[in-house]
């Protein structure tokens, strides 16, 4: 299963060439994944942050295939490519128009509240579980 989110690129993204500068995309990415966790899994940033637990990007892989511009309305797709025991690997593209404009792969550790790697709770396993690519 996918989920889908649309960002539209506004001026504070953008270079002085009108542009995306790159970094942009890395807040556009964890905007996704956050509201993943939010809409998908039911489990927020900031019930995770309240809980003392969370989910670091561990490894960030970028492809980036064509630029986008002030005003383009990206559309984003995600699903995870792997889900490991307190791990997934979560694949991000963004197109406008049909344009492939780049590809992320992003790991996420889900960390419990002493800070180190903890197995997913079962609830979410399964729901991370119905959105890998193969499911």
């Amino acid at each position: 299963m996918t989920y889908r989110r649309q960002i539209r690129i506004e001026f504070n993204h953008c270079d002085p060439a009108g542009i995306v500068f790159y970094p942009r995309y890395f807040e556009m990415t964890n905007s996704v994944v956050e509201n993943f966790f939010r809409d998908v899994v039911g489990y927020p940033f900031d019930a995770m942050m309240a809980d003392g637990t969370g989910v670091p990007t561990a490894r960030v892989e970028t492809d980036f295939k064509a630029p986008s511009r002030l005003g383009d309305l990206l559309d984003w797709d995600l699903v995870v490519e792997r889900l490991g025991g307190s791990s997934a690997t979560f694949r991000l593209t963004a197109t406008w128009k049909g344009q492939h404009r780049l590809t992320a792969r992003l790991t996420l550790v889900r960390l419990g509240t002493d800070k180190r790697p903890t197995r997913w709770p079962d609830a979410i396993r399964a729901t991370l579980a119905a959105h890998l690519e193969d499911a």
